[in-house]
């Protein structure tokens, strides 16, 4: 590759302790030790907030942040220089100080159906138990499973997969990316199709998140960057924080490129999923965030501005 930055002699990759984010710690190591085969690339392995608090939604606990504060800290204070995260887990406002600086290519983002018993979710009894720690993908659900219980599912995915296992649930639902990287992919009954279940934003796709200002770290980690990745990642974000998301907001987006242009579809509902607004926009990928706050504004011209209050309200009083 050409035009390479200078190689450092150590880089350090911030990562939770997970057994999927360390794959994604390892997979970056991987890539930056083929770029720079001098460059000692380590990996601090470190436990989050996030991954402590089990026995609450993360909804109820401070959303998305709680897995990235603590790699946060370790890169302000010098001790790692890069973090990488499944972007559907990183909140769409990024920290002051703190910059999402290159986004790899995309595995497949689609939501995964995981059941030792059933097939699909039509096959599924009245009454039967689905795990998912989502409020986007209990919407869905109850909207379109009203029979179905939907319980929490917390922990990392070999913690939700035990738990299907030992009979907690008859089906769970979990992003397919993750099930794959981990050489799971036998555990999938099936995949959701975006029509089914509309992935959140950034599903499937790592990004790699830097201190503001450290142009030598953004320069190692440039070549690592998917242009069409980031286009429709950008988008996804762009919508979701056009809308308020959160932890708290029942929200999805998915954007893919065909034929050179970006194909941005997005909803935000209650989480009972009663109500709903969906729309979806065309338009140059490089206009990818424009799209996003476009597609947003259709929602409101909807009516999605009394949903949205009134669960920032609810959020307030909780």
């Amino acid at each position: 590759m050409k035009n390479l930055p200078s190689a450092p002699a150590r880089i350090v990759i911030a990562s939770r302790e997970s057994r999927l984010a360390m794959w994604q710690a390892e997979h970056i190591q991987s890539r930056l030790s083929a770029l720079y085969p001098q460059t000692a690339v380590e990996i601090l392995g470190m436990t989050t907030r996030g991954d402590q608090i089990l026995d609450r939604p993360l909804s109820q606990i401070g959303g998305k942040g709680l897995f990235i504060k603590e790699l946060e800290i370790a890169m302000a204070e010098g001790h790692a220089d890069l973090a990488v995260h499944s972007l559907k887990d990183v909140p769409m406002e990024m920290p002051e100080g703190f910059a999402l600086t290159a986004i790899t290519a995309r595995e497949n983002p689609c939501d995964a159906l995981v059941s030792n018993t059933y097939d699909s979710l039509d096959a599924l009894p009245a009454g039967a138990v689905v795990g998912t720690s989502s409020l986007r993908r209990e919407a869905i659900l109850r909207a379109r499973y009203a029979h179905l219980r939907i319980e929490p599912l917390r922990g990392n995915l070999d913690t939700r997969l035990r738990k299907l296992d030992a009979g907690q649930y008859d089906a769970i639902i979990l992003a397919a990316a993750g099930l794959i990287r981990l050489g799971l992919k036998d555990r999938i009954r099936t995949l959701l199709t975006p029509e089914q279940s509309l992935p959140a934003p950034g599903q499937g796709a790592l990004g790699i998140e830097i201190v503001a200002g450290r142009a030598d770290a953004a320069a190692w980690v440039a070549p690592l960057n998917d242009v069409d990745t980031a286009h429709c990642v950008r988008a996804e974000r762009s919508f979701s924080r056009a809308l308020g998301g959160s932890c708290q907001l029942p929200l999805g987006a998915h954007a893919v490129l065909e034929s050179g242009v970006l194909c941005l579809r997005g909803f935000v509902a209650t989480p009972d999923g009663r109500q709903m607004f969906s729309s979806e926009l065309r338009g140059d990928p490089e206009d990818d965030a424009a799209i996003g706050q476009r597609l947003a504004q259709q929602l409101r011209n909807q009516g999605a501005d009394s949903l949205l209050a009134a669960l920032a309200s609810l959020a307030i009083d909780q």
